[in-house]
């Protein structure tokens, strides 16, 4: 047992970085005391702009949550009752949740052998009703965009790309998040780029959709007591915009260090009966997860945690099997490669502070496991 495997590999461990950052964050935050302006303030305005340039977007809209941008995105391109919206069955229940809150229906498709979301089976998919595509970026990669910019534009619909794990992924000289009408990103503490707590971000190159979003986030008004829309609540805290400008300069080298904690894992793993997510040329993958697949997933995970290694599931009950979406009326079976996934990932420790050596203690343990 190597001494990282003794003290344990946490699967993410925020509190080197938070350390690193500290006195940045603290002198941030005091500044925001001194002002007070804890709602809609300066750095909120700033790091919009700051993010929108990085996002290469013209509009960023600070809001509370990555399933809010997603929301927000739906209900300014005025997608509502009676719209069908597809999204891949292999998601964070927010982005189904976000079509849901905007009285739209989720229409599920299938994804590829790598999860992302599959072209084909959206053509399938496309009714009168269809008004949207939401595909995901999961686990940090730039879904297929080309396929699925090109049917859109075919049928007149809208693309919204749930971009809340790929902050900062570039494919084809493009930021995630600036392919479709409009990009949704989340900054809980363990993403890429996280907050203090929950946070997200709209961005768009549309000046209506940005406009939209920043009346529907306060309370349906550009002016105090004037609401012209739905009133809801969904702005960005002017204290976490505050921590995020902090740590927004640190996001490519962040996003380096886990593409060369990947490769590490790649070369110590690629002798092994385990499906490894491929190398990608250039930055088109952040890793905010690093997941593999094995057919024994449950006995792996078991046997990592007896060496004190924490892992993670993406996602262990698809959502056609989730009982909060019975209604939507899809069965086990329906999907199959999402089905696949569910029951051989294994997510393993990744975040940029993840030393060498405890990269090795996890696959040495795993390489235990296969040779026991």
């Amino acid at each position: 047992m190597t001494v990282a495997t003794a003290l344990g590999v946490h699967f993410v461990d925020l509190r080197t970085q938070t350390q690193a950052l500290k006195p940045a964050i603290m002198a941030a935050i005091e500044a925001v005391l001194d002002r007070g302006d804890f709602v809609l303030g300066k750095d909120l305005e700033a790091f919009e702009s700051e993010f929108a340039a990085y996002c290469d977007t013209a509009y960023a809209v600070g809001v509370d949550s990555g399933f809010s941008a997603l929301e927000l995105a739906l209900r300014a391109a005025g997608i509502g009752r009676g719209d069908d919206v597809i999204t891949q069955a292999n998601t964070f229940i927010a982005t189904v949740g976000a079509i849901l809150a905007v009285g739209a229906r989720p229409v599920l498709v299938d994804c590829d052998a790598d999860g992302a979301m599959n072209p084909d089976a959206v053509a399938t998919a496309i009714t009168p009703r269809t008004r949207a595509i939401i595909p995901v970026h999961l686990f940090g990669r730039i879904a297929d965009m080309e396929p699925i910019l090109s049917l859109a534009a075919d049928r007149g619909l809208k693309v919204i790309e749930d971009a809340c794990q790929a902050h900062g992924a570039v494919w084809r000289g493009k930021r995630a998040g600036s392919f479709g009408l409009a990009g949704a990103f989340s900054f809980y503490p363990a993403k890429n780029l996280g907050a203090l707590g929950d946070g997200g971000m709209l961005v768009t190159n549309s000046a209506e959709i940005a406009d939209a979003a920043r009346i529907l986030r306060h309370y349906g008004q550009r002016v105090k007591y004037e609401h012209e829309v739905t009133p809801l609540n969904h702005r960005l805290d002017t204290l976490q915009a505050a921590v995020l400008r902090i740590k927004l300069p640190h996001l490519d080298g962040w996003n380096d260090r886990r593409r060369k904690l990947a490769d590490a894992y790649r070369e110590r793993l690629a002798d092994l009966p385990i499906g490894l997510p491929a190398a990608e040329e250039g930055r088109r993958h952040v890793y905010h997860l690093f997941v593999i697949g094995v057919k024994d997933r449950d006995g792996l995970r078991a046997w990592l945690g007896k060496d004190g290694i924490e892992t993670g599931i993406h996602y262990p009950i698809p959502l056609h099997r989730q009982p909060a979406l019975r209604s939507l009326g899809y069965q086990a079976g329906d999907f199959a490669q999402t089905e696949r996934l569910a029951a051989e990932s294994l997510s393993l420790p990744m975040y940029p502070e993840l030393r060498l050596d405890e990269l090795e203690a996890v696959t040495d343990s795993i390489r235990r496991w296969f040779h026991r």
